[in-house]
């Protein structure tokens, strides 16, 4: 399909080339091989959610004849058809990719058995565990000629066998006689052939080892259970079996109008999920054509939605062999997270607090503080209230547990619970019934928006009076990807930014509109306008004066009205500089519409997730964190913060870890007019790592504090 002469890229294929830049870490000889691995298992779980969630709601569209324009001016369909070859190309490179990994990792000691490769003292290992763990936890599922076909859950593994029909078998079981015979040689129903389906247990692993000399052999469980499916099938001829996967859309929304009782529908939506159409089948390239046109029509989907997979399927499984004992080699070196230097513990926090602002910057630097400030205020005598939000939690919280303590001990506890976060809302659910349950006041966020904003208030009855310490983040409260998201902190008990964060809350507890913000900005309240302002004052600034500096952090750019403003403010002389890790609609370098702005963007072995906006806003310099990306839906569809950081010290260290985004020569990929991303190219002396650059600042931000005589660590700065 022809390209279309468009001022954006299109949103789809925007996020597919982000997914592929993940893939391609999994070819860096750079990056030691279970990391490499691990590559390939994150691009297969990108895709999978893409393909439930984007291309899921696409098929829905199409199926209603909806035929609205993107950003890029292309049409339902025309987006579906480039989804489709941009998606069947990955599936060759992850092929290729695993390919070689799985080479590599023989060589060290790693290596994935077949069922061909399995001796008789081998096969009787795998069929003791296959009898004890599979055969009772399995439940093969017969399909009759025109039977109904089973309800298959999405994104997991399955086999379909077919087998040989016994006539004699099938008319004994109808009760006729053996001499039973079809009339005038047509064919009868017992002479076609017949599928079974088995889905696997979801008990058991999927990785097996297989006992060797070796330092470690495995096997997959699909290659287990086709080693020993006659004993599933006894008695009968298997003709063909083959490994596939179901993709069913996800992009299934709450209708909350006339809901009183969310958790309810909520449950009401994970079960509409389960059941949702097909809108993808992965199946194994050894499948016969009979298998794979059996599928198709039971489950009703077109024939360009079905992906004949070479090699293994559901890459995400390797997750668990990138995880394998030993082999430290062949892993990164460790990159512990440096503690925090000032905050203390206990009491303590709040006084060290209200000393100065405090910023900290993950996973770079320890999570700890963020759950010792909650752990603190539920214990602190002084302590009156916490005012939490909660988007995704880890499974085991300790930031719930600490809420529930808190309200044990008879402080007054409000917790607003995003339960619409999509695939956490299982999860969410539990965590708001745990902590109703603890006597905390739960809200399940505002009818037809998302809660996103990361906010907790700690509110303390002093010797002054009552003082508000509030944490701002870019991330989510959740200890577990707090290890592996790069994403900002702000620690503060400054009274307007307290006044506000109050208002904020109280107004979406309260349903109403907050008062007057005086620094916080909010969506869908005006954000977007704060925003555009800021855009606006640096474009009319480089028009008197013939310069300005915007540099912009965030996950996406998407926003058409957002990023018109960019073009107007880079038209009027400004310098742009966007740090988009993932979907970007704006053209960069684009002859009279995007000559001064430049996007690059990092992927490397943490997830960069943090949101910073810089201005340079005449040399005042303003600089934010924030949990908002510049898409619509953050915008103007979900509850988010814009957060000022003003204290001298943490400005200045945000802006310097901004800074070396926009110097990485290693790990930075560079956006092109024409959509394509190329590595941007080392420069000697001048280049740096930015995860490793701000791994080192962060243990000498901790060296510089806790001995005063250490040289304070020093950015790189680019040449202007």
């Amino acid at each position: 399909m022809k390209k279309k002469k468009s001022n954006y890229f299109n949103r789809e294929l925007s996020w597919l080339k982000f997914n592929d830049r993940v893939l391609d870490l999994a070819f860096s000889e750079s990056t030691p091989l279970l990391e490499r691995l691990k590559f390939i298992a994150i691009s297969g779980s990108n895709l999978d959610e893409f393909m439930m969630v984007r291309f899921g709601g696409l098929k829905v569209l199409e199926k209603s004849n909806v035929e609205k324009l993107d950003i890029a001016g292309f049409n339902t369909t025309e987006q579906i058809q480039l989804i489709r070859e941009s998606v069947t190309a990955m599936y060759a490179k992850q092929s290729e990719a695993l390919k070689e990994l799985e080479d590599l990792l023989a060589n060290e000691g790693i290596r994935r058995f077949g069922r061909e490769d399995l001796s008789e003292p081998q096969l009787e290992f795998l069929r003791t565990r296959f009898m004890s763990e599979v055969v009772s936890t399995i439940a093969p599922i017969g399909i009759e000629p025109d039977g109904e076909f089973p309800v298959v859950s999405g994104a997991r593994l399955s086999i379909c066998v077919q087998l040989k029909n016994d006539p004699k078998r099938q008319l004994k079981a109808a009760g006729a006689s053996d001499s039973a015979a079809t009339v005038d040689g047509d064919a009868s129903p017992a002479d076609e052939n017949r599928f079974a389906i088995l889905p696997f247990p979801r008990s058991v692993e999927r990785i097996w080892t297989v006992p060797t000399n070796q330092n470690h052999s495995y096997i997959l469980i699909e290659e287990v259970i086709g080693a020993f499916l006659q004993e599933l099938f006894p008695g009968q001829e298997i003709i063909n079996w083959t490994v596939f996967r179901v993709t069913r859309n996800g992009d299934v929304e709450l209708d909350e109008e006339g809901r009183d009782d969310l958790l309810i529908g909520m449950q009401e939506l994970l079960d509409a999920r389960k059941s949702s159409d097909c809108v993808r089948l992965e199946i194994s390239n050894k499948a016969n054509s009979a298998s794979q046109e059996f599928l198709r029509n039971a489950l009703e989907i077109d024939d360009q939605d079905v992906y004949r997979i070479e090699g293994p399927l559901a890459l995400s499984g390797f997750f668990a062999l990138a995880g394998v004992q030993g082999f430290a080699h062949l892993r990164d070196e460790p990159w512990p997270p440096q503690p925090a230097p000032g905050l203390g513990t206990g009491s303590e926090i709040f006084s060290n607090i209200t000393e100065s602002d405090r910023l900290l910057y993950h996973p770079y630097q320890s999570y700890d503080p963020v759950i010792e400030f909650i752990r603190a205020a539920a214990e602190d005598e002084q302590v009156i209230a916490i005012k939490q939000t909660l988007y995704r939690t880890a499974r085991k919280s300790e930031i719930a547990e600490a809420l529930c303590q808190a309200a044990a001990k008879g402080k007054h506890v409000t917790c607003i619970v995003e339960l619409k976060a999509r695939f956490d809302e299982a999860r969410n659910i539990e965590a708001a019934r745990k902590l109703e349950s603890a006597g905390v006041d739960v809200i399940y966020g505002v009818r037809g928006l998302k809660t996103h904003a990361k906010v907790c208030i700690v509110v303390r009855k002093e010797h002054t009076g009552v003082k508000r310490y509030v944490h701002f983040a870019t991330g989510n409260y959740n200890e577990a990807t707090a290890r592996l998201y790069s994403d900002a902190s702000l620690f503060t008990c400054g009274e307007q930014l307290g006044v506000d964060a109050v208002h904020f809350f109280n107004a979406i507890t309260g349903l109403s509109v907050p008062q007057t913000l005086g620094k916080l900005s909010a969506a869908p309240i005006n954000l977007r306008e704060t925003l555009l302002k800021l855009i606006q004052t640096e474009t009319e600034h480089a028009k008197r004066v013939g310069s300005g500096s915007i540099r912009l952090k965030c996950n996406s750019l998407v926003d058409k009205e957002m990023i018109d403003a960019i073009y107007a403010a880079s038209q009027a002389g400004v310098k742009v500089e966007l740090n988009v890790r993932g979907i970007c609609c704006l053209i960069p370098d684009k002859k009279g519409l995007s000559e001064n702005v430049r996007v690059v963007s990092i992927v490397d072995r943490f997830l960069e997730h943090a949101r910073i906006y810089y201005f340079d806003h005449g040399g005042d310099d303003r600089i934010f964190i924030s949990s908002a990306d510049l898409m619509g839906r953050n915008l103007d569809r979900r509850v988010e913060l814009m957060v000022p950081v003003e204290d001298k010290d943490c400005k200045t260290r945000l802006m310097n870890i901004l800074e070396s985004y926009f110097v990485d020569g290693e790990s930075a990929f560079e956006l092109k007019s024409n959509g394509d991303y190329e590595k941007v190219e080392k420069k000697k002396k001048k280049s740096i790592r930015c995860q490793k650059f701000l791994r080192d600042e962060a243990e000498q931000f901790f060296n510089a504090h806790a001995n005063p005589k250490t040289t304070v660590f020093q950015q790189h700065r680019r040449e202007k």
